[in-house]
């Protein structure tokens, strides 16, 4: 395989015309965001079996032969992981390059787990042990030396055969078609940009907040989001989490309240001390009604519901050995909980896990199915296609 660094135009148009008739690409970035809220672009890194390159964004002023492939729709793009690339040409070029095939959802679907790491499955598929010692390497830095191209480029030489052998197998089991949802979601413009009124629920802290209080950090936070996303800023640059949750706590009324606030600056209280005390009046003044709710601290589970959870459990473990997966890459105690609670934002409602294990559960919820022994095996009955069934192993736990 041809390997190649390029940092000129001329090069660039002689790696895209080696590209641009290509079947795939493999695709994947090299970035830092330690000081912005978007991510800045500082290596391109692509494959397609025949070639292999480091494209260098910092020295080209002109991407735009590369970004016609890229966003060829006839070119399928092979990323592993994919979101935080994809986000990338969003936000710098407007647009995803579609369509795509991400390596880390196809994985679960053949048993490796729902997170697995790239170079962790390199060695699962390829037996290739990958070097991890540039993972911290600050990419915007030039010149790039020997040992950082070499990490940089195995991201993609490799992916591209996860990719042709993924496929095979996702083919001869009939789960190609399982993954559309997933990429779907990829394609969604919306998928990179968090509705800032749900931020709160990623405040570190929350937990310590109630009721009216819950209402106010929904405020603040989306005030920090906008905010971060507008001044290209960190959102703990903006606004720090722990300030955000003692400005709910105590929600001082006047800048002398402001003051008392561990961690908020003097310049920050002249600048933004009215904005956040009319976010804290407004937030204090919601109605009841109004005031956001913390599923992570939803009313405990009943008796019946935790019993439900623990049929569904059972009955996920007979799905996933029958289907040689993992019963955690299809879903969690937690996701399980949330099915028997009715919560519309379950993973099991949706794309391919629905099809595999949702429809069978919510079946067993409503009564239409059942798990029961029957000729030593444990099986979930009623279904007209036939039962789903595994042998009732004595003394020994399914993983």
């Amino acid at each position: 395989m041809q390997e190649r660094f390029v940092d000129t135009a001329d090069g660039l148009l002689a790696l895209c015309e080696m590209l641009k008739d290509s079947e795939w690409l493999a695709l994947d970035t090299e970035f830092i965001r330690e000081k912005t809220y978007y991510p800045r672009l500082c290596l391109i890194q692509i494959c397609n079996g025949e070639v292999a390159a480091c494209i260098d964004p910092l020295k080209l002023e002109d991407l735009q032969p590369l970004l016609d492939i890229l966003y060829d729709g006839r070119i399928l793009k092979v990323l592993h992981a994919a979101r935080q690339d994809l986000e990338i040409f969003l936000h710098d070029y407007r647009q995803i390059p579609m369509p795509v095939f991400d390596t880390q959802p196809a994985a679960a679907l053949l048993g490796h787990g729902d997170q697995v790491g790239y170079a962790n499955l390199v060695k699962l598929l390829l037996d290739v042990e990958l070097p991890k010692d540039q993972s911290r390497t600050d990419w915007s830095q030039r010149p790039l030396d020997d040992q950082q191209l070499r990490y940089a480029l195995d991201d993609v030489v490799y992916l591209g055969q996860l990719y042709l052998h993924m496929r095979g197998h996702l083919f001869d089991r009939e789960r190609l078609q399982w993954l559309a949802a997933d990429f779907a979601t990829l394609a969604d413009p919306q998928t990179y940009y968090p509705n800032p009124h749900s931020m709160w629920k990623r405040t570190k802290g929350r937990q310590l907040l109630r009721g009216r209080q819950l209402a106010v950090l929904q405020r603040i936070a989306a005030w920090r989001e906008y905010q971060a996303r507008e001044r290209d800023l960190p959102r703990k640059w903006v606004l720090k989490d722990e300030v955000m949750i003692e400005l709910s706590r105590r929600m001082p009324r006047d800048a002398a309240g402001l003051a008392k606030i561990r961690g908020l600056e003097p310049g920050q209280i002249r600048r933004e001390g009215p904005t956040l005390i009319e976010l804290i009046n407004e937030g204090a003044e919601a109605p009841r009604e109004s005031w956001p709710q913390d599923k992570e601290r939803a009313i405990p589970l009943t008796a019946q519901q935790e019993a439900m959870v623990d049929l569904l459990s059972a009955a996920l473990r007979l799905i996933a050995d029958q289907h040689q997966l993992s019963p955690l890459a299809i879903a969690t105690r937690r996701e399980l909980e949330k099915l028997v609670r009715g919560e519309p934002d379950c993973i099991l409602l949706e794309g391919w896990r629905h099809l595999l294990a949702g429809e069978s559960l919510g079946a067993i919820m409503r009564g239409e199915r059942q798990v029961m022994s029957l000729d030593g095996e444990l099986q979930i009955t009623g279904d007209p296609a036939g039962p789903v069934s595994a042998p009732i192993e004595t003394g020994s736990t399914h993983t």
